[in-house]
């Protein structure tokens, strides 16, 4: 007779390898305990934690900050660098090694949808940018305008080409892995790319409108964890155990004052405010436009008498555009980390990877920052871009659709109209 192991499980060749594989980023999820148990606040290591997460802020931030000085193209490749990171660790969160050995490849045409992906992403979004840059090399520029013009094409039968590769590599007892990979592939891809092609268009509309979110989600962020870490005892939500609701108030009113003094910084900065039309490296000179010139208003006599020692405060208007995104920051972003933890907690990580200490891995960093950069577009869009057509839309417009010969044509023609509007004027 067997003798009973009491509640151990059977020893079985899957959950042999689940214990071999699995990696350091790991985590049991006991549910048992209460939330409260979890808070920074009850966190006896909390202060060796906070020592780590800063060191490494600190790092980041200095790299930031110099790549934000070298301009629109180094902020570009950062963004390339941080997506290639987040679709690895993304990649790997379903991987199985013992089934990856038996499909030589496979992970080659992962990473063959993914670039065929920015192929097309960035194509569609640079185009205007390319285009102006080599307009000066007439044998270049046709060559470029073929490249935008096939674009698509191109695109299209790389995608088609993945497919039959994906086909053919197909085995037998193992196609409901190679599905569901297939499958996890294209929503990493939907979610990546959709973040990406927002953040790049905020960076060339003006290192701005991409600067100011990401720094407002940041000071959220660093705010929501000290308030927690000093003040935290009530819990948010049962996803995230360690945010608490002092956090979540406390960081909300810092990252509104915050919007309101960054906003004013940035926006006398021209090389933060001017849009970005080609992607050469030079520095920027433009008119600032009625967002970045300030406007002046009256202090209280009683408040500039014995309180200020000015009688007058200059605000710019994109300061109040500031506020409506600080709210979004503070109150609805933080929910693209809730969507983490949980999808987090479903495979049972503490991390999608370990990649900046303390603090995990890249898509840890990001989950808030993709929601805000999606917001950061459509609000720049809706209520910043003039919704009129201006003679600035029109000219980008024909520079981005029509090619040299078609300009020329359309100069001429217009030149026509104009001489004869005035003979009929005079």
């Amino acid at each position: 007779m067997q003798k009973d192991h009491g509640s151990s499980a059977p020893s079985t060749p899957t959950s042999a390898r689940f214990r071999h594989r699995r990696r350091s980023n790991e985590f049991n999820f006991e549910m048992s305990k209460t939330n409260g148990n979890h808070l920074l606040i009850n966190d006896h290591d909390k202060y060796k934690s906070m020592w780590i997460r800063a060191c490494s802020s600190l790092w980041m931030l200095g790299g930031f900050l110099l790549i934000i000085y070298m301009g629109h193209l180094y902020i570009l490749a950062m963004v390339v660098v941080i997506q290639i990171f987040m679709a690895s660790e993304l990649f790997n969160l379903l991987r199985r090694a013992h089934e990856d050995k038996r499909l030589p490849g496979f992970r080659i045409l992962n990473w063959h949808f993914y670039f065929t992906a920015m192929l097309f992403v960035y194509g569609r979004i640079l185009s205007h940018q390319l285009v102006n840059t080599v307009t000066s090399d007439k044998i270049f520029y046709k060559l470029v305008s073929k490249l935008i013009k096939y674009q698509m094409v191109i695109c299209y039968f790389l995608y088609i080409a993945g497919v039959m590769w994906f086909i053919l590599t197909l085995k037998k007892k193992m196609y409901k892995y190679q599905f569901g990979q297939f499958a996890w592939t294209h929503m990493i891809l939907i979610v990546v790319f959709t973040q990406s092609a927002f953040t790049v268009a905020n960076i060339f509309e003006g290192i701005f409108w991409f600067l100011l979110p990401a720094s407002l989600i940041a000071v959220n962020d660093v705010a929501a964890y000290f308030f927690g870490f000093f003040f935290g005892k009530t819990p948010l939500i049962k996803l995230s155990p360690k945010k608490t609701w002092e956090g979540f108030i406390g960081a909300s009113v810092v990252t509104t004052i915050s919007a309101f003094v960054l906003a004013n910084v940035f926006g006398h900065f021209q090389w933060l405010t001017c849009p970005r039309k080609d992607l050469s490296t030079g520095w920027l000179l433009c008119d600032p436009g009625p967002l970045f010139k300030p406007e002046y208003y009256p202090l209280p006599g009683w408040l500039s008498r014995w309180v200020l020692p000015w009688k007058e405060v200059a605000i710019l208007p994109v300061q109040w555009h500031a506020l409506c995104l600080s709210l979004f920051a503070s109150s609805i972003a933080p929910f693209g980390g809730f969507f983490a933890s949980g999808f987090k907690r479903a495979f049972k990580i503490k991390d999608f990877g370990d990649s900046i200490p303390g603090h995990g891995g890249f898509t840890d960093r990001m989950d808030c920052q993709m929601v805000m950069a999606v917001f950061a577009y459509i609000y720049h869009q809706s209520f910043v871009v003039p919704q009129d057509y201006t003679v600035e839309m029109i000219i980008n417009e024909i520079l981005r659709s029509l090619t040299l010969e078609e300009q020329n044509i359309l100069y001429t023609k217009l030149g026509q109209i104009l001489q004869e509007r005035m003979v009929e004027l005079y």
